[in-house]
């Protein structure tokens, strides 16, 4: 089996399991079987971290089933190949040259060497950066609703917000803590860090360990943190922005508000769009052109190597890039004085065009399947589905069994991605020395 067929799969058994649990009458409030189509849509959004739900998980679902969905987005934004391999470390198997390249291709890395190291260094990033989140909103959530359950919601939405996965055991989201500084800093944090990628992080810890220790040597960040890092400020400004203009003045969202709730809810949305499902604002309110934005930056997504989903902003830059390149009557693709790869410019490209094939259809067959659903409506699902968000206008619950099934195998295709789901499909591409003749033709 090849390594993509194994990773592929590797999700599929993650969903089984979390649909058999979840549809136990243990995982149930009211002790009952659930709905198979409603386990399948829940395990299936946990596990692709996306967030969105057909019912409401604080109280559908059991003490024992919210447990299960917080372990399932666990699970899921570490990856499949991670947990496996830390299993395989905790019992002091050794990793062989398969399992290497496994973790290579799932994490998005360049380089097989340091594997293990790195897997030690996720899993404990993560569990720092989730204490920590856990920790800060307990400040929040105690006094509002004692220390058993101010934990349990401090735990669940420290995972959920740094797996990107937008789950709430709040009915309406985070739109009761709108105007609650610690509660939107803390969740846009954990999920800008669970976005971000782990190699980044990884660089901005040795640099501030460097400069804590006065360490004579300079850490030379890499032309990926420089990429992703930049290109994660420019759309969270812009996202800032654009949502800040649009919807100040929609008296069903912000007009009514100060100012400084204003600006924490359109940073808190632009921060979430590209990522998680959280919302401090009623999205179905919203006016077309916030939409928009919103859909835009959810198909960017989060960066490689991380929780998010999307067509990934180093992918964006690629591709930015190019134009410019073009534009300039360059035959090279530049960024940051480097030259970019012709192969990655040309991954960029399957990458785009393979994921707006992915949207267009899902979203042909959610029209035919739900006509009575606005277009905007179901393209914004779609879309919040491939690229793993969980942001919803509010239909979710109302598609038909059809539509349901759309969204979950849509959700499936944008947490493996096209490439490795592809590759899975017909096997890993096979070199060739036949080189052709090369012939122009207009483009453009």
């Amino acid at each position: 089996m090849t390594v993509a067929r194994t990773i592929c799969l590797g999700f599929l058994v993650i969903i089984a399991i979390g649909t058999i649990l979840l549809l136990l009458p243990i995982s149930s409030s009211d002790g009952t079987w659930d709905n198979f189509v409603t386990a399948l849509f829940t395990a299936t959004s946990a596990v692709c971290v996306t967030g969105l739900v057909v019912v409401d998980t604080g109280t559908h679902y059991s003490g024992l089933g919210q447990f299960f969905i917080v372990l399932l987005i666990q699970l899921g934004g570490l990856g499949y190949m991670t947990v496996n391999t830390f299993l395989l470390l905790l019992l002091g198997r050794r990793l062989g040259l398969r399992d290497r390249v496994a973790i290579q291709q799932s994490l998005d890395t360049t380089e097989m060497s340091g594997v293990v190291p790195l897997v030690r260094s996720i899993i404990a990033m993560t569990v720092v950066i989730e204490l920590t989140g856990m920790f800060l909103l307990l400040f929040v959530f105690t006094p509002d609703f004692g220390l058993d359950r101010g934990l349990w919601l401090s735990i669940f939405h420290s995972v959920s917000a740094f797996n990107n996965a937008g789950f709430s055991l709040f009915a309406d989201n985070l739109i009761g803590y709108a105007g609650s500084i610690p509660v939107n800093l803390v969740i846009t944090f954990l999920v800008i860090f669970g976005g971000i990628g782990y190699q980044v992080i990884m660089e901005m810890y040795m640099w501030v360990r460097d400069r804590i220790s006065k360490s004579s040597e300079r850490v030379v960040f890499s032309l990926h943190f420089k990429i992703v890092t930049s290109t994660t400020l420019i759309l969270l400004f812009v996202g800032t922005l654009g949502l800040f203009l649009t919807e100040s003045q929609n008296p069903e969202t912000l007009k009514n508000v100060g100012f400084l709730e204003k600006l924490l809810s359109a940073w808190f949305q632009s921060v979430i769009s590209r990522t998680a499902g959280f919302n401090s604002i009623n999205i179905g309110e919203m006016t077309t052109a916030a939409l928009f934005i919103i859909i835009a930056l959810m198909f960017i997504g989060a960066s490689p190597g991380s929780t998010g989903g999307g067509i990934k902003t180093t992918t964006v830059r690629v591709l930015a890039s190019g134009t410019r390149s073009v534009l300039q009557g360059r035959t090279q693709v530049l960024c940051f004085d480097r030259q970019i790869p012709p192969e990655l410019i040309l991954k960029a490209v399957a990458v785009v065009v393979s994921s707006l094939g992915v949207v267009v259809v899902a979203t042909l067959v959610l029209a035919i399947s739900d006509p009575k659903s606005e277009f905007i409506a179901l393209l914004f699902e779609v879309v919040s589905a491939f690229a793993t968000v969980g942001l919803s206008m509010g239909i979710t619950a109302d598609l038909s069994t059809v539509g349901q099934l759309v969204i979950i195998i849509t959700m499936y295709v944008g947490r493996v991605g096209m490439i490795m789901l592809m590759s899975a499909i017909i096997g890993d591409p096979k070199p060739s020395n036949i080189r052709y003749p090369e012939e122009n033709l207009l483009v453009g």
